[in-house]
């Protein structure tokens, strides 16, 4: 059977690389607002995905055919009926429009029998009974690429989503036990529920897409079905009454259908929640009689900030980049007395700045890192760190590289206290509270409160 001719029109690869920009240039400054919400060193995304936002369809790979993004159903049985290709695994495909758009313009540039695995039917009849149909999976190297670099999106643009509510500040929403009004942060409404009526869906910070999850749970609450078991009920009060007897106030951790509300289940490939939380525990069982005195363990080196320049300890990187770049970590952090997490925002931003060319002390931008290099430490930029306000987000928590051994090396030790820390002295001691009531009447507080009292 000939392959089927594609005729939709390609689409183009989107550029991500800042490499074709030519020249220095000046950058408004919200540019470098970009959240790392996955290290760098990773693959980058496939050419030919092409995002159609907000459109209302999806086409078929092969004809002009288009079908809802709701009804996927219909265009897979369209497409095993008219075209004879069968996608495998379509519930681990991230972005379902994406993917088939990088399928329809990567047919349009080679046959389909050099991507899907051929397989026949009714062999054993007469040829004119055979017939072949195409097989789309995993197993083909291009499209399990193109299957993770859709699960990496998903996930950014999750985080990013969950971020947002994280921050937000204008939610309204009503208890679904009381009708109580919450304004304010979603964090409000989900404690309140947790902690008066025993309904705890999770972490505020676990949960993403709040309203729509909140949303759903009401809709099931008002066709009267339970939450955990999801019987249906002939009114109000005998649900409540239900769920209150059989300790029924939970959501079914079996129903599917709450599982794109969690972050946990973005975070790999065809993976349940459950099977990331055991996994760790199966790694322990299976590898607890491992044998390990041949074990050797390298020197592990950690790289400038500003060049290519490598050390196996921190301080003779500090070293390095206090000669080379007038770059003094230590003497930074000691000045702003930076903690530890601080320490790694700092880094992971100047990092980020770095590899995007991108001069940190004016935000002018360059061709090269050798022509931000040489402008940085002519200018005597490298020392000259924005506010701290800028540096100091969460989204630098995330690496820029994935294997930065410098974060490792990072302290925060007693000893790398500010000098105003250090000089403090001040010995805590805690009081002994086995005798309270002699505790109370000596204790401090009295002579404060005495002493207010006296000035009013």
């Amino acid at each position: 059977m000939a392959a089927p001719k594609t005729l939709g029109a390609a689409t183009q690869r989107e550029e991500d690389s800042d490499g074709n920009r030519g020249g220095a240039r000046g950058v408004s400054y919200e540019d470098t607002k970009d959240y790392i919400l996955e290290p760098l060193s990773l693959p980058e995304s496939p050419g030919g995905t092409t995002s159609l936002e907000g459109s209302p369809s999806v086409p078929c790979i092969f004809c002009e055919e288009h079908f809802p993004v709701v009804e996927q159903d219909k265009l897979l049985k369209h497409m095993i009926i008219e075209h004879k290709i069968v996608i495998a695994d379509v519930k681990l495909v991230a972005d379902f429009q994406r993917y088939i758009l990088y399928w329809r313009k990567r047919f349009t540039e080679q046959p389909i029998t050099d991507f899907c695995s051929v397989i026949r039917i009714n062999s054993a009849a007469p040829s004119e009974e055979q017939d072949n149909y195409f097989l789309l999976c995993d197993v083909l190297p291009e499209d399990r690429i193109l299957r993770e670099e859709l699960q990496k999106q998903r996930l950014k643009e999750i985080l990013e989503q969950q971020q947002q509510e994280r921050n937000d500040n204008s939610f309204h929403g009503i208890c679904m036990f009381c009708s109580e009004e919450f304004l304010g942060n979603r964090s409000v409404l989900l404690n309140h529920m947790a902690r008066e009526h025993a309904f705890n869906i999770g972490l505020p910070d676990n949960i993403v897409n709040c309203n729509e999850f909140l949303c759903t749970l009401q809709k099931k609450l008002d066709n009267l079905q339970c939450l955990y078991c999801e019987k249906t009920f002939r009114d109000k009060n005998t649900l409540k009454d239900h769920m209150r007897k059989k300790q029924h106030r939970r959501i079914n951790p079996k129903n599917r259908e709450y599982d794109r509300f969690y972050v946990i289940n973005y975070l790999e490939l065809g993976k349940s929640w459950e099977e990331v939380q055991l996994e760790d525990d199966r790694e322990l069982l299976d590898h607890q009689e491992d044998d390990w005195s041949d074990w050797e363990e390298h020197p592990v080196s950690a790289v400038c900030l500003f060049c290519e320049k490598q050390a196996e300890t921190i301080e003779k990187l500090c070293v390095h980049m206090e000669d080379a770049h007038e770059f003094d970590l230590l003497k930074i952090k000691s000045e702003l007395g930076l903690n530890f997490y601080q320490q790694v925002k700092l880094v992971n931003f100047i990092r980020r700045q770095i590899h995007q060319c991108r001069c940190y002390g004016c935000h002018e931008k360059f061709r090269s890192k050798a022509d931000l290099r040489t402008h940085m430490e002519e200018a005597k930029h490298t020392s000259l760190l924005p506010e701290k306000q800028i540096w100091d987000q969460p989204q630098y928590y995330f690496p820029t590289y994935e294997n930065d051994t410098l974060l490792c090396t990072l302290s925060d030790s007693e000893s790398d206290l500010t000098a105003q820390e250090q000089n403090g002295n001040i010995a805590i001691i805690s009081e002994d509270t086995s005798k309270l009531h002699a505790l109370k009447q000596s204790s401090i507080l009295n002579q404060l409160l005495l002493h207010e009292s006296l000035k009013n």
